[in-house]
């Protein structure tokens, strides 16, 4: 935990954005692995870990928005729990941590709660997002599982976005403390791509780098050849000469904040002449996006900017052609760049995503787009200082979508496809960077790990 008062200037600071009623916040319960007392290892809601700070079980908090009241809900352990996990402090001593007076034991909230709702009160919450808390919320507060979502407080969840979004420097620090871990996660990975190595034995190698640093990983790891399928979390693949090895991982903290970076490596050390070119496509476009980061600039801009770029380098090497600005207005190129640029991060990987991307990412003057590809872009809204980004442009070929496209004749004028059919066993590249939004810029987070093509090829040999 950081120090209480870090918890009580955030809950005060919600409590400025809001009026009546009461902001309920359930903690999240140990969820069984494969029988009730085999768990899969506990991983608090981030929500109630920014306001609260406690990363156990069995809780729930009320910010009384009328009394100004802070009140945490829990139970002291009884002598079964000193037997199975030793002696823990009190639910008093816990809540004197996170700046907390008034306590009660849990099973006391339903009862708060219909007190509540008797003064016509009204009850903020966020939909959950699991299926063992929505049952609860519904017995606690009276709401089905299938009206949670449309009777949810946004004025709750604009005011969490409007905190959240802007880190404080200890969470930077965090942040740049799970980048210290990514860093040695990466680098491990370039190192043992070599043809013969199954893919299974990375990823296994740099998620045990991540436990031994304090914390397990952010997302499942993404580590393929077959890095055109955006999220492949099949390691089954021995590696192979000629290939690439497309690596997208990162960790937590202990306090649970993130890391994001994806690397592309060739296996046995040296990219070859047509890797060389689409690799250093993604490059510029990762670091012209960095270099335009900075505050009030709309990251779907950026994300525009970075789709242009690699366009305007496929069109050098021949896969595409045409006026570019059109086609990256059409949306040609999504083709080769089917997702968004990036997205928040901070106590979550895709921080916030529970809430809604809608909420996180756009606002009444930025809209989601409809189109493919820019419709997948999670953040389209202005930046602001303290906003934690990723940056992670890709270009991958991946074959039934070339199909479709070239059946139906889609984008002929913009897309090259008797070239794009060499490239269909290419597979994929996509490289990615953490930044955080400063005065007058942004400054790329953690050590930095090896992008430029004789740097990677360096750290291979």
């Amino acid at each position: 935990m950081f120090n209480k008062e870090v918890y009580l200037n955030r809950r005060n600071k919600l409590k400025n954005q809001l009026s009546g009623g009461v902001l309920l916040f359930l903690g999240n319960s140990d969820v069984p692995f494969n029988y009730p007392a085999n768990t899969f290892h506990f991983r608090q809601d981030s929500t109630f870990l920014y306001l609260f700070g406690l990363d156990l079980p069995g809780f729930a908090g009320i910010i009384d928005l009328d009394s100004g009241e802070d009140i945490l809900f829990g139970n002291d352990i009884d002598m079964d729990d000193i037997i199975w996990m030793g002696f823990q402090p009190s639910v008093k001593d816990f809540a004197a941590k996170t700046g907390i007076v008034i306590t009660h034991a849990y099973d006391k909230l339903a009862d708060y709660l219909i007190m509540v709702q008797q003064q016509n009160r009204r009850i903020h919450y966020v939909n959950p997002y699991r299926s063992e808390i929505k049952i609860q919320l519904e017995k606690l507060i009276n709401v089905p599982v299938s009206q949670q979502k449309e009777n949810q407080s946004e004025a709750l969840i604009k005011a969490l976005v409007s905190l959240r979004e802007i880190k404080e420097h200890i969470e930077i620090e965090e942040i740049e403390s799970a980048l210290g871990t990514a860093f040695l996660m990466h680098t491990t990975a370039m190192r043992m791509a070599n043809s013969g190595v199954p893919e299974q034995e990375i990823a296994g190698y740099i998620e045990g780098i991540a436990l031994a640093n304090g914390g397990p990983v952010s997302f499942p790891v993404i580590l393929s050849m077959d890095g055109q399928i955006l999220h492949n979390h099949n390691h089954n693949a021995i590696l192979a000469n000629g290939r690439l090895l497309v690596v997208d991982a990162g960790c937590e903290t202990k306090r649970h904040y993130a890391s994001d970076i994806t690397r592309t490596t060739p296996v046995d050390r040296k990219f070859s002449q047509q890797q060389r070119e689409i690799y250093q496509a993604v490059l510029d476009a990762n670091l012209k996006a960095i270099e335009m980061c900075k505050p009030d600039i709309a990251y779907k801009q950026i994300h525009l900017a970075a789709a242009h770029s690699i366009a305007q380098s496929l069109k050098d090497i021949g896969l595409m052609k045409g006026n570019i600005e059109d086609a990256v207005n059409q949306g040609a190129h999504a083709l080769f760049f089917p997702h968004g640029l990036g997205h928040p991060m901070g106590l979550d990987v895709h921080d916030m995503e529970n809430y809604g991307e809608n909420f996180v990412g756009y606002n009444n003057t930025i809209e989601r787009s409809q189109q493919f590809g820019l419709a997948f872009l999670r953040f389209g809204k202005p930046l602001k200082k303290g906003m934690v980004m990723t940056i992670e442009p890709g270009c991958y070929f991946i074959p039934a979508l070339i199909d479709q496209w070239k059946s139906e004749n889609k984008f002929s004028e913009y897309i090259n496809y008797p070239l794009v059919e060499t490239y269909k066993n290419f597979g994929g590249i996509r490289i990615e960077d953490d930044v955080v939004i400063t005065d007058g810029g942004c400054r790329v987070l953690g050590i930095p790990i090896p992008k430029e093509i004789l740097e990677i090829e360096n750290i291979l040999a």
